[in-house]
């Protein structure tokens, strides 16, 4: 009986997203590993996620539009040609497997470092407020988390060349293989810091009122959809987020039900809300994110560390379409299949999330791998 309730449950039924077929609705979520030498996908990657092209939906780890985007070393970035073709191994591997993956395009905006940026520059920003962390160089040149530069406010003129290196980026990673991209406007980064009311104090189209504060965004994702479709574009967003010292403001939830509302308009592949309690910041208020569903007429994504049973219920229950698992992935590659059949999950290891070789990456078994191992050393 058991059995038979897991098989039937709707996180395993197909999905159409957006003209996209989804085998399931476990979304594999976007996670920083920091494994990509040089900044540039290698084929320990494409083993990483062609091990995972069972989930319904892959979301790549941020993957930086240019140099001035990067905060953190080791990311594979989706700006330069070398870091295009490193992307088609991912990318080939996936869909050998019948999978689905997105590219999620990334501007760290002001959690960045000098010793990253281009000639040792200041970051940019909305504006010159220092916050968050960077993975950078420190003065010993090893890698080291250092607090992040002091930032400068982008002019003008600059706020329209990030739109149109969205916009490239979008069309490197289709030309990388990608099923589509998540422009990431989540956890502290740009456009967060753009939409943020306390953190952005600019006075030009880009700051004051909610629709200048969300047009930066609004305008990236808008020169994505141009250059690749609407269908192949969908945005993360974290309402409520605190996360890189980022502070509360009045005008939280009618900002993002005013974004809701210009989403529903664009017809995207989707829009994916993560709730970053999970990382030890300020919880999502779940009542919130009925809210939003309310306000929101597409297909909407949700990750706030998620069980089995509370992904099932709110898919049920209407409130989002599709569950996206984060951590449960790391150490399980075969995550679909451990949760149709019922098996039990291995636990992550939070030391091995970040940097490093293949150990805690590539090296976790699926759960057949698991028993024929347990089968060889009983016998032995």
């Amino acid at each position: 009986m058991y059995g038979v309730w897991i098989v039937s449950s709707v996180l395993f039924e197909p999905y159409d997203m957006a003209g996209h077929r989804l085998n399931n609705r476990v979304i594999m979520a976007p996670m920083t590993r920091a494994r990509a030498r040089g900044d540039v996908p290698d084929e320990l990657g494409a083993l990483y996620y062609r091990q995972r092209a069972s989930a319904g939906l892959i979301i790549s780890e941020g993957s930086p539009i240019s140099r001035e985007g990067q905060g953190y070393l080791f990311n594979p970035g989706i700006f330069g040609p070398d870091q295009i073709a490193g992307w088609k191994k991912a990318t080939a591997a996936v869909h050998e497997r019948g999978g689905l993956i997105f590219c999620q395009t990334w501007h760290v905006g002001r959690v960045s470092h000098t010793s990253i940026q281009m000639n040792g520059g200041a970051p940019v920003s909305a504006s010159a407020k220092q916050g968050g962390m960077a993975f950078g160089w420190n003065e010993q040149g090893q890698p080291d988390m250092l607090a992040a530069s002091t930032p400068r406010a982008a002019t003008t003129e600059e706020c329209h060349r990030l739109v149109a290196e969205f916009g490239q980026a979008a069309v490197n990673a289709r030309q990388a293989g990608f099923d589509g991209v998540e422009v990431h406007g989540a956890n502290g980064y740009l456009f967060e810091q753009f939409i943020n009311a306390e953190l952005n104090d600019r006075t030009d189209a880009y700051g004051g009122s909610r629709e200048n504060r969300c047009r930066l965004l609004l305008e990236a994702i808008d020169a994505s959809i141009k250059m690749i479709g609407a269908h192949r574009v969908g945005v993360r967003l974290t309402p409520y987020g605190t996360l890189f010292d980022m502070p509360h403001y009045d005008d939280t939830e009618a900002t993002y039900l005013y974004l809701a509302d210009e989403l529903s308009k664009r017809d995207l592949a989707y829009v994916h809300i993560m709730d970053q309690g999970a990382q030890g910041q300020d919880a999502l208020p779940r009542e919130f994110l009925k809210t939003f569903r309310q306000a929101y007429t597409g297909t909407l994504l949700f990750a706030g560390n998620l069980d089995e049973a509370e992904a099932k219920r709110l898919i049920e229950d209407e409130v989002i379409d599709l569950a996206v698992f984060g951590r449960p992935f790391t150490s399980n590659p075969d995550l679909f299949e451990r949760l149709y059949n019922g098996w039990p999950l291995a636990e992550f290891d939070p030391d091995t999330f970040y940097g490093g070789d293949a150990r805690g990456y590539v090296d976790w078994p699926t759960y057949p791998e698991e028993q024929e191992r347990k089968a060889r050393f009983n016998e032995d």
